[in-house]
């Protein structure tokens, strides 16, 4: 009836051990790499791991108007014993952004943080634009960056190396395209528009979440002049 977990020298009975030795034996978890089991605590004391339940659902983001997370859980359904495998975690977070309040306003855009990629990925979106015939036109917004996080630096994928250009004082051009074009507003989240002159807006770089900054709206223009290097998408 013995079972103890760790190292527990008051958890002894007496009997055969596993050498086929008979006296003091141990029922303690720490037994088995000191040899001094009794004969049946493999029997009597199974190892028995954890077991938890499925994810939850995804929670909504923590905070709107801003770059927080969200949040899933599980439990325990099954306490490991007798050396069993550990628990997993029971909380995983993800990045997440919310353009709307609770109350179903939407977020002043001072506060959201423009998500952007690279400018590469707009040909596909105005073919299938073109193929459609029904999206609204975008346009573009001009920004001259004004600080630039070192994890820009550090984006060693393939479809992160864009990243590496950015470079404060440097002019860049966002464009607003469909889908990202929001069909009530007519505008891309993170693009500043309200926002007061030489105000410091936020910009987040979708693929690496290290690499964010600031920077100032300069203009809005119905088409991007920028090099392709300093091209970029609003997500």
């Amino acid at each position: 009836g013995l079972c103890c977990p760790g190292r527990d020298p008051a958890c002894l009975s007496a009997g055969w051990r596993p050498d086929r030795s008979h006296g003091p034996c141990y029922c303690d978890q720490a037994c088995a790499r000191t040899l001094d089991c009794c004969h049946d605590y493999a029997e009597a004391c199974p190892v028995i791991p954890c077991v938890v339940s499925q994810w939850s659902v995804w929670s909504g983001c923590t905070e709107p108007c801003k770059t927080t997370y969200r949040v899933r859980r599980r439990h325990v359904i099954q306490e490991p014993r007798n050396g069993g495998e550990a628990c997993p975690p029971l909380e995983e977070r993800a990045g997440c952004v919310e353009y709307w309040t609770r109350q179903g306003t939407e977020c002043k855009q001072s506060l959201i943080p423009a998500l952007i990629t690279t400018g590469g990925f707009g040909k596909a979106r105005k073919k299938r634009a073109a193929a459609d015939g029904n999206e609204r036109a975008g346009y573009c917004v001009e920004f001259q960056l004004v600080a630039i996080m070192p994890g820009c630096l550090h984006s060693h994928h393939s479809y992160t190396h864009w990243m590496q250009y950015l470079r404060e004082g440097h002019t860049v051009c966002v464009e607003c395209q469909h889908p990202a074009l929001d069909s009530r507003s007519l505008h891309c989240y993170g693009d500043g528009s309200g926002s007061k002159k030489n105000q410091l807006l936020h910009w987040q770089a979708v693929g690496n979440p290290r690499c964010k900054g600031t920077w100032k709206r300069i203009r809005q223009l119905d088409t991007c002049s920028c090099p392709s290097v300093h091209s970029f998408l609003f997500i």
